[in-house]
């Protein structure tokens, strides 16, 4: 009935203790959901009616992480390693002035009243697995409706659905992750909820958005959630360069599918679970610079410049939602290259194996699969461009130097601007092929830069 895992059974540790110690304690919130829909929980959290410093007191290795709002990390490990559970005191909140934390916490006695506080129905289910009964749906203590919820797909809030956004504005764009994670849909009062106070997401910390956006983007049901973001309002809000992708149109025939937003939209459902975040963003973001460079000229549809455009119009996303400095380098990477794919077939050999010296080269290559089966479906630069990364060696593609600055000085010439395009003359013909020794690429540079200007000073 219930997994046999070492945080499952980390957490019946802490329910048996509590319950020896006279306490109510129940299994809580998504670890239930998930055990009800037959999936195997990623944590096991755990409520229960005694306070923090009892809790604290209770158990030998503890973690007083958010004591202020009833949380406690207890710790169960041996050489194997730790795993903590969290374990929640009972509570009721009282008003959330800053849309996110309650001002004050009231401790409560009564599991219905902390259920009650909690955002969604599907996430306020209790779990006694240390009843008696083997029946796991027997088990479950529901005060709000939530396992009719769960057969029914529905991601409903909890009471009134204003309060419960009102509480915690962060809670609007989690329950269109849920949605979309679930394949449920919004109840219709949440929905509406949502569209009534979509721009009350602005007051939350960039960073929080950032990561409940960027676990959208990553579970597997990307397209799912950011069409359920632009139903409610929430998308034009959270990444207004996005919704403006909606109706810019696109030269059908490169683009039988449709508009940029479709478009779009046809990336993220290739999107699979687990994916990287800078793929799933660049995924999101390549095509983020064709709204603004939209342009119906006399022969056809055009976007003159989009590519520049949309690195600036992706860097300003990445700096406003704070990624970190190597996170962005990647997408804004992914942006940057991801029309240079439509020159496979006609790249210099060293042009070609440059291309390939990016970083993570294989998110290049999946995000030009991606735009190719959202698009046109032809995959053949696709093909030939992964036929020729695979087939070619890492030495071959990052090949020892012939010679550097020092053997150019040695041969007589002085250090200046012309040495950054002699040595990089001379790269190009060993990526080439055209020479395979420092004697080679010195009468390379010999035969290419004859006078004292060409070379930066005076000739050997």
């Amino acid at each position: 009935m219930f997994p046999a895992t070492r945080q499952f059974e980390a957490a019946l540790g802490v329910l048996r203790e509590l319950r020896a110690a006279g306490h109510e304690a129940f299994l809580a919130g998504g670890c239930v959901r998930d055990l009800l829909l037959g999936r195997d929980p990623m944590d096991c959290d755990v409520a229960t009616s005694a306070t923090p410093d009892v809790v604290l007191a209770l158990f030998p290795r503890t973690f007083a992480v958010g004591a202020h709002f009833g949380v406690v990390l207890v710790a169960d490990g041996d050489e194997e390693g730790y795993l903590t559970t969290e374990v929640a005191t009972f509570r009721s909140d009282g008003a959330y002035s800053d849309g996110r934390h309650p001002d004050a916490v009231k401790y409560t006695k009564s599991a219905e009243e902390d259920v009650k506080r909690r955002d969604f129905t599907i996430n306020g289910l209790l779990l006694d697995p240390l009843s008696n009964t083997t029946d796991l749906r027997s088990a479950v203590i529901d005060f709000v409706g939530g396992v009719a919820d769960l057969d029914a797909g529905l991601v409903r809030a909890i009471g009134k659905p204003e309060e419960r956004f009102l509480e915690d504005h962060l809670r609007m764009l989690r329950g269109v992750r849920f949605a979309a994670r679930f394949g449920f849909a919004l109840e219709p009062g949440t929905a509406r909820a949502m569209r009534s106070l979509a721009a009350r997401i602005d007051a939350v910390s960039r960073e929080r958005v950032r990561d409940e956006l960027t676990k959208m983007l990553t579970e597997g049901q990307a397209r799912r959630a950011f069409e359920l973001l632009d139903e409610t309002g929430l998308l034009a809000e959270v990444l207004p360069e996005v919704a403006r992708m909606k109706g810019v149109e696109q030269p059908p025939q490169f683009h039988p599918e449709g508009d940029v937003w479709v478009h779009t939209l046809g990336l993220l459902g290739q999107l699979e679970a687990g994916c990287s975040m800078t793929l799933a963003w660049g995924a999101l973001l390549h095509d983020v610079g064709k709204p603004p460079t939209f342009r119906r000229a006399p022969d056809r549809i055009r976007f003159d410049g989009h590519v520049d455009v949309g690195i600036a119009v992706a860097a300003d996303i990445c700096r406003r939602f704070r990624f970190s400095n190597e996170e962005a380098r990647q997408v804004l990477a992914l942006v940057e290259n991801h029309m240079r794919f439509m020159d496979a077939k006609r790249m210099k050999t060293s042009t070609l194996k440059r291309f390939f010296r990016l970083d993570r080269f294989q998110e290049h290559l999946a995000l030009h699969r991606m735009d190719c089966l959202a698009g046109s479906g032809f995959l053949d630069n696709w093909e030939f461009m992964r036929e020729q990364w695979l087939a070619m060696p890492e030495e071959t593609v990052r090949p020892q130097p012939l010679i550097t600055g020092r053997e150019l000085i040695a041969a007589g010439y002085k250090p200046g601007a012309g040495f950054k395009e002699m040595l990089r003359m001379v790269e190009d013909a060993q990526l080439e092929g055209a020479i395979g020794t420092a004697d080679e690429a010195l009468t390379l540079v010999r035969e290419r830069f004859r006078s004292s200007e060409e070379l930066g000073g005076s000739p050997p």
